[in-house]
């Protein structure tokens, strides 16, 4: 006679997942939840965070449900199942460090002339020269870094500080008023 779900214990209801039974998962889903939104919140205040986590969690569990089956009686099967959301919070943290990382780099703004504008200036004709003086600062900032460092956008906007769209745009105005000036 089979048993009803309601009395299986979760080591028996991952074994069932394993061999792909779609109830099993929602018994398994609908017991341990709870309990696993709980523990996760204590770690965790950021509840789009701890979502996020949980769907990932339950769908190793379905993924993976065929390894644990196999080694449920070296582990309980919530053992196993917080042992894959612990892990799927730490990357979750880890993944919004890098999102948030953003490398410090002071600027300075000059007093005196570079040596790159000082250089630049003995090398080009006056014309270019004062088109590059007339130039606002911020024009001529990005454009050095692009032009004189052969900086990237993405290189140019990590020292700067400043979005990518932002360095694009100002590089485009820069090119533009010299144009402009030199024509």
């Amino acid at each position: 006679m089979r048993r009803s779900l309601d009395e299986l214990d979760e080591g028996e209801l991952v074994r069932r997942v394993a061999r792909g039974d779609r109830r099993a998962f929602d018994e398994l889903y609908r017991r341990t939840a709870p309990w696993l939104t709980v523990r996760l919140r204590r770690r965790c205040a950021d509840q789009d965070v701890v979502a996020e986590v949980l769907q990932e969690t339950y769908l190793a569990v379905w993924r993976s449900a065929g390894s644990q089956a196999s080694a449920a009686a070296g582990g309980s099967a919530l053992g196993w199942l917080w042992t894959i959301a612990a892990h799927r919070l730490v990357d979750a943290f880890r993944s919004r460090a890098r999102r948030e990382r953003v490398p410090a780099v002071r600027t300075f703004e000059a007093v005196a002339p570079a040596a790159e504008e000082q250089a630049l200036a003995g090398r080009l004709d006056g014309d270019l020269e004062r088109a590059l003086l007339a130039l606002p600062p911020e024009l001529r900032q990005v454009l050095r870094a692009m032009v004189l460092d052969g900086l990237t956008v993405r290189e140019t906007s990590v020292l700067l500080g400043m979005p990518e769209g932002t360095v694009k745009t100002r590089a485009r105005r820069a090119r533009i008023a010299l144009r402009e000036a030199l024509s």
